[in-house]
């Protein structure tokens, strides 16, 4: 008989195989279960078992690791999954990069959360080589160059002379993202450039970066990183 301790071992030691991919379970106190070398080698750690048994804040310190940890209480709360979310994850290693993470609550045979299980993929790089790219490149330069407007999905519509779906599927079939994730991307990567190699005020760089004001900027900053920008500058750049 195949148990669920078997199937589970069987799952990690498959995404083991996958090096653009974190997997992990983690019980009801939010502490690891279970995760793929990926995530081992990220957070900084030689072995799985430097991991098992501690939570992001352990291992990834306070200020990254509760992000991870409020987001995993919420789905183990409220039963809710996050899907295909895009997140800008900053390891104990030094590396950074974008990915998609989504989340689902374990339940008991009682259907009581108890825990949650998840995976991040780093995103793919971008098929410039499908046909759709060229007809995509006014919108995509426009979107480069004009960040601090904060270009919207209708403006970029009206460049493609296409529906705000037809460019939703076209921007996927490329980026892996929609529309409104890519531009998304587009200023917080332009924020965390000017963030790292500049000294300019935080105020400044919302205004460059498309935002109106800085606790807006802030707010989406931290939703996608997990750290608020200044945070961030003083571990990736200047202080």
């Amino acid at each position: 008989m195949i148990t669920k301790d078997f199937e589970l071992r069987i799952t990690e030691d498959l995404f083991d195989c996958l090096p653009d991919v974190v997997f992990f379970t983690k019980d009801e106190d939010g502490r690891y279960l279970t995760a793929n070398e990926t995530l081992v080698k990220r957070c900084g750690l030689r072995k799985k078992i430097q991991l098992i048994g501690r939570r992001p804040t352990q291992v990834l310190g306070r200020e990254l690791g509760e992000s991870y940890e409020s987001q995993d209480r919420d789905v183990i709360k409220t039963g809710a999954s996050v899907f295909n979310k895009l997140e800008l994850h900053a390891y104990a290693n030094g590396k950074v990069g974008w990915c998609m993470t989504n989340k689902r609550a374990i339940f008991d045979i009682g259907s009581r959360p108890i825990g949650v299980a998840g995976i991040s993929q780093d995103l793919r790089t971008p098929d410039t080589a499908d046909s759709n790219f060229e007809r995509l490149s006014l919108a995509i330069s426009h979107v480069q160059n004009n960040l601090s407007e904060a270009p919207g999905i209708n403006a970029l519509s009206v460049l493609t002379g296409l529906s705000a779906y037809q460019l939703d599927r076209r921007m996927r079939r490329i980026f892996g993202l929609t529309t409104g994730q890519w531009i998304l991307k587009q200023r917080l990567d332009r924020a965390c450039q000017l963030l790292s190699e500049t000294r300019d005020p935080i105020a400044n760089i919302a205004l460059d970066s498309g935002y109106a004001d800085q606790s807006a900027f802030t707010r989406q900053f931290r939703l996608a990183t997990g750290l608020t920008p200044s945070k961030y500058r003083k571990s990736h750049g200047q202080v």
